[in-house]
């Protein structure tokens, strides 16, 4: 496992899982969330993204977390493991609630510097429908993912087991 790729609902833990991965196997963790956004919740263009983006992926090695649908293909192509967390829409919700509890207002480490930590309902309605509008496009992710080692986790606890495992 050298270019890892950690996809899932937002809230699900894939940058929590990511730092825990880059530290276990000192690899480099890249969050796609800081690649796109720059200070005071403004993204960058989607040809500055892509830029950025290309130059991470031509790396030796890398565990990258986000979705981001419009990249996925190419770095599904790039990627020799595919992590998906397929949690329950309840459980995302309560990982949001956690994180808007203990961040509101700061900035979170897989996030570029200026965008603090806020609560947005259209982000809970996002994680409400993650599953009903991502789920079949994830497994069908995994599908063209042949050539790279697939994971499915469905809970923090199979997260944990599989950190323990590595």
């Amino acid at each position: 496992m050298e270019r890892i790729l950690i996809i899932g609902c937002s809230c699900s833990g894939k940058s929590t899982l990511a730092r825990a991965m880059g530290e276990k196997l000192g690899l480099p963790v890249v969050h796609l969330d800081q690649l796109w956004w720059r200070e005071g919740w403004e993204n960058v263009s989607i040809e500055e993204f892509d830029r950025k983006l290309e130059r991470v992926l031509t790396r030796d090695s890398w565990i990258m977390d986000g979705n981001y649908a419009r990249t996925m293909d190419a770095r599904i192509a790039r990627c020799d493991s595919l992590i998906y967390l397929d949690f329950s829409r309840w459980a995302c919700l309560w990982g949001m609630v956690q994180r808007v509890f203990r961040n509101y207002g700061k900035v979170r480490p897989d996030m570029s510097p200026g965008c603090p930590e806020r609560f947005d309902w259209e982000f809970v309605k996002w994680i409400w429908n993650y599953n009903r509008n991502n789920r079949v496009k994830n497994e069908l992710h995994l599908a063209k993912a042949r050539h790279a080692k697939t994971v499915v986790l469905k809970n923090r606890k199979e997260v944990q087991a599989f950190l323990r495992g590595l």
